[in-house]
C-alpha cells in the first residue's frame, strides 16, 4: 500500500496527469450516473424541435436532425464509448500479454511460430484489417468492440514478449528452475510479476486509442448503429450538418478530443509513477548541468588546480530535501593525487560529478559552494563552457568499463570520439592517435584492438581502454571513480602503476574516490575522509594511514586485513551512517563514535587543524595525532 500511496503522490505532482485524471474522472463520473441524471431519453425524438441552437430552453447543448437531446446523447454515448474502450483493451492486453509471456518465455519453435502469427496479423492496416473482421461478422457494437480487439493484440503480444525474453534469462528465473518448480509456475510467479508493470503501462496508453478506433468504426456505421448513442455515431450523423448546424458535430468532436486527450495524459503520468527510476519525483529529463540555486559565490581560490570550498549537492525526493553533500572542502594541486575515502554512501561519487556538475537536475541541485578550476568558478560556467571542459581539461574515469563503453563501437572509434570531440582531426589520424593511446596504456597488440567491441576484451583491458579515452586530451585534473574495484589483484596493480606514472610524467591532478586503503597507500599522496557528506579528516596519506585523528578514519583502518598478521583482529564499526534527511545536529558519526561525549552531540565540530597539513572534525582528536 505505501508503494500506491508514493505513486498516487507521484502521479499528483506530475501537473499534466493531474489535469488528465481530473477531466477523465469528471467524463467517467457523469457517464456514470447517467441513469440518475435528470435528463430527457437519449433515443426519444421530436421533429418539432430539430436542430435547437445550444441554450434553447429545456436543451443546454441543443438537439440534433431528430429532434434528440444533444447533452443526453452525449452523456450517454460517452458511457457506450468508454466502456467499449476499457473492454477492448482488457481483452487486448490478456490475449497479446498471454501470447507474449508463452512466447518470450519458451523461446525457440513456440516463439519462432506465434511471433510468426503476430506478423501476419500485423502485416495488415489495422483499420483494413478491423473493417474486415466487422464486415465477416456484421455491423454492431459488440462486433466492433472483438475487432478492435483483435488488431491491437499483436501490439501487446510484441511489447510483453521482448520484456520476457529479457527476463526468462535473468538468474532469479534459473534459481527457480533449479529449486524444480514447473514451468507454469515460473511463468506465473516469477516472470509475470516482473512484466506486470508494462502491462499497466501500456493498457494505459492504449485506452485512449481504442476509444478513437471504436468511434471511427461507429463514425463509418459499423458499430453502434440507430439509435443506440455513441459518440463516433453522433460524429458521423452531424457531419452532413457541419455547414448548417455546426454544433451536431462539433460537440461530440469536442467531446472525443477530450476524453482521448485527458486517457493519453493520464497514461503518461501512470508510466512515470511505475517507473522505478523516477522515484525521487523528478518528471522532466535531466538538464545538461546541475541546477545551481546557491545564495551566493563566495570567495574565489587561487592557484591552477582544483579548490572545493563549502559544497553543498541536494536530491529533491518525495517532496523532501536529501542532502548528499553538506559542505565539503578541499583542494588538488597540479600533479598532486588525493584519496576521497569513505564508506557507501557518503558521498564521495556525488563529490565527484558535482564538480563539473554531472549530478542529474531534476533530482539533484547545487545549492551552496564553489568550485575553482584553474581560476574559474565551474558552478558559474555555461552548460557549453562545461561540455568543452568535460573530457578535455577535466576527465572521467568511472568504476565499470562495460556501462562506460558503448556496446555498439570499436574501441578505436570510441577513443577516436573522445579526440575529434575537443580536437579538429580527421578520421585516420584520429585512429593514428586512438593506437598510440592504446600502446601508453599498455594494450597489446594495440592496432589490432582498435576494431575489438567491448565485449572482447578483458576487464583489465577495457579499464585501460576507458583511461586511454580519458587521457586523450591531455587533461589537467582526472577524477578516478573506483576505477580498480572490479579488477583482480594483478590487474588492480598494473592500472595504478600506469595512473600514477601518467599522473607524474604529465603532471595531472588527480582525485580518485575509493574505499581501499591499499590502493590510496599505493597511489595518492594526500586522503581526505568522508562520512555524511561531510570530509572529517585530511592530510597527508602516510600521516592519517599510521596516525589517525578521527576515530571514524580509525574504524576504517582497524577494518583492513594486514598481510601477515592473521592474529590481528578485524573491527567492525558498529552501526550505519545516519540517512541524508536525518543528519544529527551535533557530530554525525557521534552515534556510532566509542569516545563520544555531551559536547559532541550538541554541535555540528568545524574541520580544524591537528597538526601540520592535517585537520579533522572532532572536538577530541586521537591522542596521537593531537
Amino acid at each position: 500500500m505505501s508503494g500506491l500511496r508514493a505513486a498516487m503522490a507521484q502521479l499528483a505532482r506530475n501537473r499534466l496527469a493531474a489535469v488528465g485524471l481530473a477531466l477523465c474522472a469528471a467524463i467517467a463520473l457523469v457517464a456514470l450516473a447517467a441513469p440518475l441524471l435528470p435528463l430527457p431519453d437519449p433515443n426519444a425524438t421530436a421533429p418539432a424541435d430539430r436542430l435547437l441552437r445550444p441554450g434553447a430552453p429545456g436543451h443546454p447543448l441543443g438537439t440534433d436532425h431528430l429532434g434528440r437531446d444533444i447533452l443526453s446523447r452525449l452523456v450517454w454515448g460517452a458511457r457506450v464509448s468508454i466502456a467499449v474502450g476499457l473492454s477492448a483493451t482488457a481483452i487486448a492486453a490478456a490475449a497479446g500479454s498471454l501470447i507474449g509471456l508463452v512466447a518470450g518465455y519458451a523461446g525457440g519453435r513456440v516463439d519462432g511460430a506465434l511471433m510468426r502469427a503476430i506478423d501476419v496479423v500485423m502485416a495488415f492496416p489495422y483499420i483494413l484489417l478491423a473493417l474486415g473482421v466487422v464486415a465477416v461478422l456484421g455491423p454492431g457494437l459488440m462486433n466492433a468492440l472483438f475487432a478492435i480487439a483483435v488488431v491491437n493484440v499483436p501490439f501487446f503480444a510484441r511489447t510483453i514478449r521482448g520484456v520476457t525474453l529479457g527476463l526468462s534469462r535473468r538468474e532469479f528465473v534459473e534459481a527457480a528452475r533449479l529449486s524444480g518448480a514447473s514451468h507454469a509456475t515460473i511463468l506465473f510467479s516469477e516472470v509475470a510479476p516482473n512484466v506486470a508493470p508494462v502491462i499497466v503501462v501500456t493498457m494505459s496508453t492504449t485506452v485512449g486509442w481504442m476509444i478513437l478506433e471504436t468511434a471511427g468504426l461507429s463514425f463509418l456505421g459499423l458499430g453502434a448503429q440507430p439509435p443506440q448513442a455513441d459518440l463516433g455515431a453522433m460524429l458521423g450523423e452531424g457531419r452532413g450538418l457541419l455547414f448548417t448546424a455546426p454544433h451536431v458535430s462539433v460537440i461530440p468532436g469536442v467531446v472525443i478530443f477530450a476524453l482521448v486527450m485527458s486517457i493519453n495524459l493520464l497514461g503518461d503520468g501512470v508510466r512515470d509513477a511505475l517507473d522505478p527510476r523516477l522515484k525521487a519525483g523528478a518528471l522532466a529529463a535531466p538538464g545538461a548541468a546541475t541546477a545551481v540555486r546557491r545564495s551566493g559565490a563566495g570567495e574565489p581560490a587561487k592557484g591552477e588546480g582544483l579548490a572545493v570550498s563549502g559544497l553543498v549537492t541536494e536530491f529533491a525526493s518525495g517532496g523532501r530535501s536529501l542532502r548528499a553533500l553538506d559542505g565539503v572542502d578541499f583542494a588538488v594541486a597540479p600533479g598532486e593525487r588525493l584519496a576521497l575515502v569513505g564508506e557507501s554512501g557518503s558521498g564521495k561519487s556525488v563529490a565527484a560529478l558535482s564538480l563539473t556538475r554531472l549530478v542529474p537536475s531534476p533530482p539533484g541541485a547545487i545549492t551552496a559552494g564553489r568550485v575553482d578550476f584553474a581560476g574559474e568558478d565551474l558552478l558559474a560556467a555555461a552548460p557549453e563552457r562545461l561540455r568543452r571542459l568535460r573530457g578535455d581539461r577535466v576527465a572521467y574515469i568511472f568504476q565499470d568499463p562495460l556501462t562506460t563503453l558503448h556496446p555498439l563501437f570499436t574501441v578505436g572509434a570510441q577513443v577516436a570520439e573522445a579526440l575529434r570531440a575537443h580536437a579538429p582531426l580527421g578520421r585516420k589520424a584520429a585512429r593514428e592517435k586512438a593506437a598510440e593511446l592504446l600502446e601508453m596504456v599498455r594494450i597489446p597488440a594495440a592496432r589490432r584492438r582498435l576494431d575489438a567491441y567491448p565485449h572482447e576484451l578483458s576487464g583489465g583491458m577495457r579499464q585501460r581502454a576507458c583511461i586511454a579515452m580519458a587521457l586523450a586530451n591531455d587533461p589537467a585534473l582526472l577524477i578516478a571513480d573506483e576505477p580498480t574495484t572490479a579488477l583482480d589483484v594483478t590487474v588492480q596493480a598494473q592500472v595504478l602503476d600506469l595512473m600514477r606514472g601518467l599522473a607524474e610524467a604529465r603532471g595531472t591532478a588527480v582525485l580518485f574516490i575509493t574505499h581501499d586503503f591499499g590502493v590510496v597507500s599505493a597511489l595518492c599522496d594526500r586522503v581526505a575522509v568522508m562520512y555524511a557528506g561531510r570530509i572529517v579528516e585530511s592530510g597527508p596519506t602516510a600521516q592519517v594511514l599510521a596516525d589517525p585523528a578521527h576515530p571514524y578514519t580509525a574504524g576504517l583502518i582497524a577494518c583492513v586485513p594486514v598481510l601477515g598478521r592473521p592474529d590481528r583482529a578485524l573491527a567492525a564499526i558498529e552501526g550505519l551512517p545516519p540517512a541524508p534527511d536525518a543528519l544529527p545536529p551535533g557530530c554525525p558519526f557521534a552515534p556510532r563514535c566509542p569516545h563520544v561525549e555531551a559536547r559532541c552531540e550538541a554541535a555540528r565540530p568545524p574541520l580544524a587543524p591537528v597538526g601540520e597539513g592535517r585537520a579533522a572534525a572532532c572536538v577530541k582528536p586521537l591522542a596521537g595525532a593531537a
